[in-house]
């Protein structure tokens, strides 16, 4: 038996936070970032509107990029002291997922963050607050989804959390506040919902509810992530359909091994002044775990179907995958995003080198392949990966060389 879950309630199109204004209930907390929705006079819609719903509102501000444990546990305490029935987050990825993480925290104090990040093993939410989720980015989705992703800085790991039950009750995607995104986001995020669709096509969850809303986003970024990239608003708002597409489904087909490595690249460099931004990585890796996935046939098959979708395919699955490979890797281009970790955080490129330095990547190389195996993605890849092979691919993804294993 499989599930398919996804929110009560999906609000969409531009004006449409204005649903604030019905909900029911006698207290808000309001999670946000670091002040875009305040500047660009989100933040005030908001709250005004559930005012107007009649509830006392509190904000917790602040969340950083790539929340940490130590922001989840502090936003976990300003709920139990205002108690609010309803938590709305809004903002990018970050803020949405510290606030997921709050919201469990919030309704059992003596949960831990080792107990959060095994998958699946939630207690049941909802007994103190419901959840709506505002995006302004087009490329987490997580307000469709069950996943969060929580950093450890002490450890320099990105750990995602995983349960039906932080599924948001309400999502709002209003294309308003994705136009607010600067041109380097709208690349990344574009580039992490394109991987979360690919993934999910060739997950080994995947299955006929997931697979359309698959296809159909990676089609429409197909079309419009280059043109929104370049100021096209029309298509920033199309973006934001797709995205919340891919969502829905690699919340209920699961991922693969490119945000497995995303995760536990992320933040291992952080030392170095390397913080590799996780759309960017998913852009750098997919290429890579496709031509290494691809090597199973039944993955092969499922690439070359996307392939055929997006009207690139070859004259045999070989060819396709190669012309999926080579499609992936131009968007790559025109969006400024480097090929490989050798070149991220450069000027330009291709380069001498980038923010990661040779030497620091391969000591830390046989870590971050076991961590990365060990990731909760990983179980859903189409194709097995042993810790050696994990640090085969690694190096590809460092050098930008050819898979060939």
């Amino acid at each position: 038996m499989a599930r398919f879950t996804l929110p009560r309630d999906l609000y969409h199109g531009k004006g449409s936070i204005k649903m604030l204004k019905t909900l029911q209930g006698k207290r808000a907390m309001v999670c946000v970032g670091g002040g875009s929705m305040k500047k660009f006079g989100f933040l005030d819609r908001v709250v005004s509107y559930l005012k107007e719903a009649g509830m006392e509102v509190e904000l917790f501000e602040g969340i950083e990029p790539d929340p940490s444990v130590d922001t989840v546990m502090r936003g976990a305490e300003a709920m139990q002291k205002f108690q609010p029935d309803w938590i709305i987050a809004m903002g990018g990825g970050s803020p949405i997922d510290a606030a997921k993480a709050m919201w469990v925290k919030y309704e059992y104090p003596e949960v831990t963050f080792e107990d959060m990040i095994k998958p699946f093993g939630l207690p049941h939410l909802r007994t103190k607050a419901h959840f709506v989720a505002i995006p302004s980015t087009s490329g987490t989705a997580t307000e469709v989804t069950a996943f969060a992703v929580i950093t450890d800085y002490e450890k320099g790991i990105k750990y995602p959390m995983a349960d039906f039950e932080i599924t948001p009750d309400i999502a709002i995607v209003d294309s308003d506040l994705a136009e607010t995104m600067p041109k380097k986001l709208v690349a990344h995020t574009g580039m992490d919902a394109m991987t979360h669709a690919i993934e999910a096509y060739v997950s080994t969850h995947s299955c006929n509810y997931t697979d359309a809303l698959a296809l159909h986003s990676i089609k429409m970024i197909q079309n419009d992530l280059v043109d929104s990239y370049n100021g096209d608003m029309s298509k920033r708002a199309a973006m934001h359909d797709a995205q919340c597409l891919a969502g829905m489904s690699f919340s209920n087909a699961l991922l693969g091994i490119v945000h497995s490595m995303a995760h536990k690249t992320g933040a291992i460099f952080e030392d170095q002044g390397a913080h590799i931004i996780h759309g960017a990585a998913n852009a750098m890796y997919l290429p890579k775990v496709i031509a290494y996935n691809a090597k199973n046939e039944e993955a092969a098959k499922r690439y070359a179907e996307i392939a055929d979708h997006m009207d690139i395919n070859g004259a045999t699955v070989e060819e396709s995958v190669q012309n999926l490979i080579a499609f992936l890797r131009q968007m790559n281009d025109d969006l400024n995003i480097p090929q490989c970790i050798k070149h991220y955080g450069a000027d330009s490129y291709p380069c001498e080198q980038g923010f990661v330095s040779e030497e620091v990547f391969l000591e830390r190389l046989p870590e971050i392949a076991k961590n990365a195996v060990a990731d909760a993605c990983t179980g859903s890849n189409p194709r097995p990966i042993t810790p050696a092979e994990m640090e085969q691919l690694l190096k590809c993804c460092y050098y930008d060389l050819d898979v060939d294993f």
